[in-house]
């Protein structure tokens, strides 16, 4: 199988005047396609700058990193953010729903950007498969926490991504609530065949996965195939 995800030499450096801070170093490791693994790491350990360079959000200072085969330092912004449009998808701690747009309209957007066709039809199938169809002509603000957060989940596989990115996405929810997320992103993600890549700081969460990669102070310190994820 072939990998959908490759870090290599992975290096972000933040220039403040004359000082400088590596918050990632020499990073490397590469995801096959279908796989779940999880980036998990204590606050400030460099896992969320890690997320956002894998998926293409922001430019590593050294280093590479391939989605699908394609290298995203060889790329501007406008082609990366067309190939995220192509295969990836995000599911964030705090939603980032758009808020003048309703429940149906935000699963809509990224199918509007690639210009797809009966997308009203597909985005009320994957709200219904969220629980949340009835609710579909609902604002953000209408919604609670966890509704919010089963929009962006229903978002996140509207354009059928080949990689899901997903940063801390119970990090602001309740226990119960989170679980009921948790499952949502496990089963569309088992459905869709797509890989997952989460980042969290919750060990159970994590514990949910193939792979558990640690990392600390910018580093990978432990790579861990799960002999049997718990699902």
């Amino acid at each position: 199988m072939s990998n959908i995800l490759e870090v290599s030499q992975l290096t972000k450096t933040y220039q403040s005047g004359s000082h400088s801070l590596t918050v990632l170093d020499h990073v490397n490791f590469s995801i096959a396609e279908g796989a779940t693994f999880a980036i998990v790491g204590p606050s400030g350990s460099g896992k969320t700058t890690l997320l956002g360079l894998a998926a293409g959000l922001d430019k590593a200072s050294s280093g590479s990193v391939k989605i699908n085969g394609i290298a995203l330092e060889n790329l501007n912004e406008d082609e990366r953010a067309a190939l995220r449009n192509q295969y990836v998808g995000f599911i964030f701690q705090n939603f980032q729903l758009l808020p003048t747009l309703t429940a149906l309209e935000n699963v809509m957007v990224p199918m509007e950007l690639r210009k797809e066709k009966n997308i009203k039809e597909r985005a009320l199938t994957l709200l219904e498969k969220v629980g949340l169809k009835d609710r579909s002509h609902h604002y953000p603000t209408q919604l609670s926490g966890g509704e919010q957060q089963r929009v962006s989940i229903a978002r996140a596989f509207a354009n059928a991504p080949k990689i899901l990115f997903a940063d801390e996405p119970t990090g602001n929810l309740d226990e119960e609530t989170g679980k009921i997320v948790e499952d949502l992103i496990f089963d569309l993600n088992k459905e869709s065949g797509t890989t997952l890549v989460l980042v969290t700081h919750d060990l159970e969460l994590a514990a949910r996965t193939q792979r558990i990669v640690r990392i600390k102070g910018g580093k990978i310190i432990s790579d861990t195939a799960q002999e049997e994820a718990k699902v």
